[in-house]
């Protein structure tokens, strides 16, 4: 066997990483799993802990109502400028608000009421199911006057773009993408797609949820008028955590927020009877915010902060080509292929890997009974095992391990004796 392929050689190169001591700010409780999935949900950082237990102890069991003054109330805006810093843009720009399905639907509902006359929103089959569900929500609400048309992928893995130039077209209202697809972990050129959007007058709205923190952006470079993302993946905010959304500054006071909540008043405690729009990035808020929730980001933002997300995009694309570079070695003799874009730079940080037998496979691979490490992956339908790469926490041996054991399992055919019946959450 070749010393690439070697354990020795996955072991050298966690030596060598550049970002190994991030792993040790992170819980790891259980060193015999293979944690694959912070894609989906980002492992917990050592400092939320203590963050969770003064905001739980000192600000609310302590001081009370006295720390919306000391530390709560600026809170979104605070932790805003923090995600503006990780996906280039201004710090006013940017707010921690709601859920990411929320966001979306405020950010689409202010768009369409602004572009008279364009009643096309452009998406792709893609695109995560929940996005796409809110734009057909808003088309009802609307009363079915827009069309939602959709950049149909020929190989489910990556997109035409010239094809979704042929689509953009005077009509188009809004074009809303997923900067990296959830399952193939294809990444859009943001400068790209914004620029031939705007040649038309159209507008673009990004969903960072699979590319923050993972990815560079710039959203101030890309010109880019509207994004939404989650908080709870490579930002490591913990299950749930509140996502956050951009408006371009000069787009602020155009656009309407249509869940005209307290927190989006000018002066929410003079208790006015009659709204009046707060000014700037605030006027997208909408309730009280779960200030527990939002606590968790604080350590989570400083670390990838910390780290830079340049080294951290570094390592990903290294370990992503080691993985990639295991599987042609071991799997694809065994029925796999590739899911995932072949090339670097128009992938994540997610690797995908397309099997008859993925679900039942990630069985086996969950299964504490099978090999000698649990390996947890997540999949996705009809047959993606996506093992996702958080570079702050990933080790190179994980990945060994991980390709290893998905050996073993082929090898032996282990998948086999599990059935095909879903589980509830894949």
């Amino acid at each position: 066997m070749s010393e690439k392929f070697s354990l020795s050689h996955a072991k050298e190169l966690d030596i060598n990483d550049p970002l190994r001591e991030y792993r040790d700010r992170f819980i790891i409780n259980d060193h015999q799993l293979v944690y694959l999935d912070g894609n989906s949900l980002g492992r917990l950082p050592l400092q939320t802990i203590k963050t969770i237990d003064t905001t739980v102890q000192e600000q609310w069991g302590d001081r009370l109502i006295r720390s919306w003054n000391e530390a709560w109330y600026l809170q979104s805006s605070r932790l805003g400028k923090r995600i503006a810093q990780i996906i280039g843009a201004h710090p006013d720009e940017v707010i921690v608000s709601d859920s990411t399905s929320v966001n979306l639907y405020k950010l689409v509902y202010a768009v369409l009421k602004i572009m008279d006359g364009r009643l096309e929103i452009i998406s792709d089959d893609m695109n995560f199911p929940s996005d796409l569900y809110i734009l057909q929500g808003l088309i009802k609400q609307f009363g079915e006057v827009h069309t939602l048309r959709l950049l149909k992928s020929a190989d489910g893995i990556s997109s035409d773009m010239t094809e979704l130039l042929r689509m953009i077209n005077r009509k188009t209202a809004l074009v809303t993408l997923s900067h990296v697809a959830f399952k193939s972990a294809y990444m859009y050129d943001i400068d790209k797609v914004t620029e031939l959007a705007h040649m038309h007058g159209s507008l673009v709205l990004w969903d960072l949820s699979h590319s923050v923190g993972a990815v560079p952006i710039s959203l101030k470079r890309a010109n880019v008028d509207l994004a939404i993302g989650c908080t709870y993946k490579y930002l490591n905010g913990g299950p749930g955590s509140p996502a956050f959304l951009y408006v371009r500054k000069d787009l602020q006071e155009k656009l309407e927020n249509p869940i005209q909540g307290w927190f989006g008043d000018q002066h929410p405690f003079e208790f006015k009877l009659h709204y009046r729009t707060a000014d700037g990035i605030r006027k997208f808020l909408t309730g009280t915010p779960p200030v527990v929730s939002v606590s968790t980001l604080e350590p989570s933002l400083d670390l990838v902060i910390e780290a830079g997300i340049g080294a951290i995009r570094q390592k990903s694309v290294q370990q992503s080509e080691y993985l990639i570079s295991l599987a042609r070695e071991w799997l694809f003799s065994q029925g796999f292929r590739l899911g995932s874009p072949e090339y670097a730079e128009k992938r994540g940080s997610h690797v995908s890997l397309k099997h008859a037998e993925a679900y039942r496979i990630c069985k086996a691979l969950i299964d504490p009974e099978v090999g000698n490490r649990i390996v947890i992956p997540d999949f996705r339908e009809p047959n993606n095992i996506r093992l996702g790469l958080s570079p702050l926490y990933t080790t190179y041996e994980e990945i060994y391990s991980a390709v290893d054991q998905l050996r073993y399992i082929m090898e032996n055919k282990i998948y086999e004796k599990y059935p095909r019946t879903r589980d509830a959450v894949t």
